[in-house]
């Protein structure tokens, strides 16, 4: 006979071995679309330590189930992977958002006036009303801008800032005088303070083409307290999992200074409280100093040491330099004004700040609209390759709405990708105004750009200038159709609903040469999201409008809405008590 204190090592261990096969989450009863091409659609997931343990069928599935494993029923709803947004600026995003009224998804101008007219009257002294992009006049019953004339009206004595894409702002008679704008201020360089017959402001602050006046002017505006920052930028990140978003590939920012402006995102991760996976780029902000700049963020950041919170595995980490790596390379995509033309410095500034960062292995990213300055960008790439080989570095173009196919070979034999945003879901009618409606019909060439074999990722390029919903973006690169319903993409160079999902989800991760997640696949990073609509059968129309019942980060129920609500943390109280997010959340729908 066994010793009993045999007996009991052997039960132990064959417990802790028997709990080691078994799962930590587990979902059942979904239309699982897995994107994992040898097992496509599945019933059940299992997750165990922040990773997919297994997929298959019910139960396959309940098998792995033990008496610790969390369950989730998905309820018939569609699941996919969660989305990757390769291009927004959410770190900057988020110290903002909650002083941010959004009209990202207003239906009427008039609906847009009442709520800026009740913000106006919750907004405490010292404070202002801010509109700050997200919105055009086509997404409008009405369609058209508010006047300079209809927003006074509505603020009142209550400073107001409203930003229309980077074209234009109007601010409030409150807000000239808060800012003293009067008719002795100069203006700045390629922007314009207009002014009436009389000499005087009207409130009007145009970008021609730069939108360093709009950029300038809002980093005037007060800001909220390091307590308020914290809450802001949990609630942006909890509003991206609303809308099923797990990770986001941040592109830094104009006023987006590092190391400075980061603390609130380095607090939070050290806190294990981050809830989106964030790789993030640094972003070159003055002009003259860019090479320094990098040169400083070289020596302080090792960029292959991506860090460890102790708390979970959720990416947050120096990606890369970009997506703006030297002034003179910043082609304003204001389709309001022609398109600027680099000046003949552009060449050798850009030339040194990739030549250290190539030196130094760090990928890159750079803004480019047109395929006149990728032209001469590419000409860059080419010299500095010859002389310091790319050998595979992660590198990849902003945008690029007017690439051509002889530039798209070029970036492919450079090993190069494109992220494509849906700024034309915006910008569109704009764009045929100024460019004609042909050159809008593959504008960007993101079907060419595929077939040639090119990595593409799919993003907003939120906040400033197109919202940060992803909806959109699927809803655009599937029907070609501009937020006001125009027909702006031929039809023959949208995506069929799968081919697009996949830039948003595993196709992003592969611009960054990062295998392990954008899958509901064995071994993948668990992150995927349960749809409130089902995304490959719904209406056209209705795509823009999904959102999330239940998300999961690394694991981990992030966010679920009123059906999941034991499942999920608990909504986060906003701070500050007048903020337009308290009152109003952020995409609105009707």
């Amino acid at each position: 006979m066994k010793p009993l204190h045999t007996i009991l090592f052997s039960f132990i261990l064959g417990t802790t071995v028997l709990n080691a096969q078994k799962a930590d989450l587990i979902v059942t009863n979904g239309k699982i679309t897995t994107m994992d091409s040898k097992n496509p659609e599945v019933q059940a997931v299992a997750i165990k330590d922040h990773k997919i343990f297994q997929t298959g069928t019910n139960a396959q599935i309940l098998k792995l189930k033990g008496s610790s494993t969390k369950m989730i029923d998905a309820k018939g709803n569609r699941v996919i992977p969660g989305l990757f947004d390769s291009h927004l600026h959410v770190i900057r995003g988020g110290r903002f958002y909650n002083t941010e009224l959004r009209w990202d998804g207003v239906k009427t101008l008039k609906r847009a006036l009442e709520m800026l007219k009740e913000q106006a009257q919750r907004t405490p002294k010292g404070q202002w009303v801010r509109v700050i992009g997200g919105w055009n006049e086509y997404q409008f019953e009405e369609k058209r801008l508010p006047t300079l004339q209809e927003i006074n009206e509505a603020t009142g004595d209550v400073p107001a800032f409203v930003m229309y894409l980077y074209g234009k702002a109007w601010l409030n008679k409150a807000g000239l005088k808060e800012l003293n704008i009067n008719e002795d201020t100069p203006n700045p360089m390629q922007g314009l303070i207009e002014k009436d017959t009389h000499g005087n402001p009207t409130g009007l602050l145009v970008a021609e083409p730069n939108a360093f006046i709009l950029y300038s002017t809002l980093a005037k505006l007060p800001e909220l307290s390091e307590e308020e920052k914290v809450n802001s930028t949990l609630q942006y990140m909890t509003e991206l999992n609303r809308l099923g978003v797990t990770a986001v590939m941040d592109a830094g920012g104009g006023f987006q200074n590092f190391p400075d402006d980061y603390g609130t995102t380095d607090a939070l991760n050290k806190q294990g409280k981050i809830t989106v996976r964030l790789p993030y780029y640094l972003f070159a902000q003055k002009k003259g100093s860019e090479l320094s700049d990098y040169t400083k963020w070289v020596g302080m950041v090792d960029i292959d040491d991506h860090g460890h919170n102790g708390h979970n595995d959720i990416d947050y980490h120096v990606e890369g330099g970009g997506e703006n790596l030297v002034s003179d390379g910043a082609d304003f995509e204001n389709f309001l004004f022609p398109r600027p033309e680099l000046p003949s410095t552009m060449e050798k500034s850009m030339k040194d700040v990739l030549s250290l960062l190539v030196k130094n292995k760090w990928p890159f990213r750079i803004h480019a609209t047109y395929n006149e300055s990728i032209s001469r960008f590419l000409n860059v790439i080419e010299e500095v390759n010859k002389e310091t080989p790319l050998n595979g570095l992660v590198w990849f173009f902003d945008h690029a709405e007017t690439v051509t196919e002889e530039n798209m070979k070029r970036i492919k034999a450079l090993g190069g990708g494109i992220a494509v945003q849906h700024r034309m879901a915006y910008q569109g009618e704009s764009f045929i105004h100024r460019y004609g409606k042909k050159a809008a019909l593959a504008s960007p060439p993101v079907k060419k750009m595929l077939e040639m074999g090119i990595p593409v990722g799919l993003g907003t390029d939120g906040t400033r200038v197109a919202s940060y919903n992803p909806w959109v973006a699927l809803y655009w690169i599937t029907s070609g159709k501009t937020l006001g319903g125009n027909q702006v993409m031929a039809k023959e160079n949208t995506l069929d609903r799968k081919t697009a999902l996949s830039l948003s989800t595993y196709g992003g991760y592969e611009l960054i040469k990062d295998y392990e997640k954008g899958k509901i696949q064995k071994g993948y990073y668990a992150d995927l999201t349960i749809l409130d609509k089902d995304y490959f059968t719904v209406n056209e129309e209705d795509i823009k409008n999904i959102t999330a019942k239940l998300t999961i980060v690394d694991g981990k129920v992030v966010y679920g809405d009123e059906s999941y609500k034991n499942a999920a943390p608990a909504a986060l109280p906003v701070l500050p008590d007048w903020s337009p997010v308290k009152y109003y959340g952020g995409y609105q729908t009707k």
